[in-house]
């Protein structure tokens, strides 16, 4: 079987680390015996970071109406399904589909609902296939009428942490709780204000916490300057090595306004880490209260701060969620993600 995807995202964001880990776990099963194209943008992060994956190929589509007729011979010409990674995507499986007559599929990963235009409404009816992240997810595409949907969760991607990194990491901040947070630096999405008021709340509180800022993002310099004056907060920008910070907290915050899924939870919670995080979009299909993490209101820097501080303070309701959580990540393995879309590409192309 031969899958094109198509992911036409500028940046790399989670979206595009779950196209990257599928197309990488389906190459894994020779069982398959499938081929695969990637449909993206020229300067698009995903080139590099699948470079040697075998039997894929790649296409340049900068936007939605290029690269429907520059395929090779041994790509998307014997594609028999496109699956779209993002919205953009979306809309190029669509017209290709019009233009070559082959079936796609199309993953939804945002909480909002499909704007009720002619067009969006004509790539969702026509797919063969719409998956939803997440339960709320699926409760949006059911509402838009658009045909069955299918739910398949994201997946850890197995992140293997460099130990002596780690250990480095903790040796410059000795004898700190650390409260990490990792994601694009856009608050309204990701809420990091509501994390840098919690912070603010604490800092005379607790001075022993010690708030951990990964990422870069549209609003770092603004919230930068907004909270200059606290001295418990590192902002330590972008790193590629992501796992071995994250591996290195004692508790993941993520008080996100909005999210699908939240699949960097998944990710903490396979290193072993604690995590609070907000009961929106998609999060409490991961996050279990008092479960596998604890769930808070969105936009509640209260909330957060007092649920921080009884982390800290309860090493054993830390390791119980640690527990509970890794007892359900078998559900969210790369392996269990791919099977599952292996069976609908098959159902699918049998059609």
């Amino acid at each position: 079987m031969h899958i094109t995807h198509v992911n036409l995202a500028r940046g790399f964001r989670g979206g595009e680390r779950q196209t990257e880990l599928l197309i990488k776990t389906l190459a894994e099963q020779p069982e398959y015996d499938i081929s695969q194209t990637l449909v993206c943008r020229r300067d698009s992060p995903m080139r590099q970071h699948l470079q040697g994956v075998a039997r894929l190929d790649f296409q340049t589509a900068n936007h939605q109406l290029a690269g429907h007729f520059r395929f090779g011979a041994t790509s998307a010409n014997k594609s028999q399904l496109v699956h779209a990674h993002d919205a953009k995507g979306v809309h190029w499986a669509y017209l290709h589909y019009r233009l070559k007559g082959t079936p796609y599929l199309i993953t939804r990963r945002v909480d909002s609902p499909v704007k009720r235009k002619w067009f969006n409404q004509q790539c969702y009816s026509h797919a063969s296939a719409r998956v939803a992240l997440s339960h709320v997810i699926k409760g949006l595409l059911e509402d838009n009428q658009c045909g069955d949907v299918t739910l398949i969760a994201s997946a850890h991607a197995h992140l293997i942490p460099a130990s002596e990194a780690t250990h480095h990491f903790r040796d410059d901040f000795t004898g700190k709780f650390l409260v990490g947070h990792a994601g694009a630096v856009v608050d309204r999405h990701k809420g990091q204000r509501v994390l840098l008021k919690a912070a603010q709340k604490l800092e005379h509180q607790a001075p022993d916490i010690q708030f951990i800022l990964l990422g870069d993002g549209e609003d770092t310099e603004t919230l930068k300057t907004e909270y200059s004056s606290l001295g418990n907060v590192s902002w330590l920008g972008f790193k590629s090595n992501i796992a071995d910070y994250l591996a290195g907290l004692d508790v993941f915050a993520f008080p996100s306004r909005n999210e699908g899924l939240g699949s960097v939870l998944l990710d903490v919670m396979q290193l072993g880490v604690p995590v609070i995080a907000t009961d929106v979009g998609g999060i409490p299909d991961i996050v279990k209260h008092e479960q596998t993490g604890l769930l808070i209101p969105s936009g509640d820097a209260d909330a957060l701060a007092s649920g921080i501080m009884r982390l800290r303070q309860d090493v054993a309701l830390r390791q119980r969620l640690v527990q509970g959580a890794t007892e359900r990540l078998d559900h969210y393995s790369p392996q269990s993600m791919t099977a599952s879309y292996w069976h609908l590409y098959q159902t699918i192309v049998s059609e």
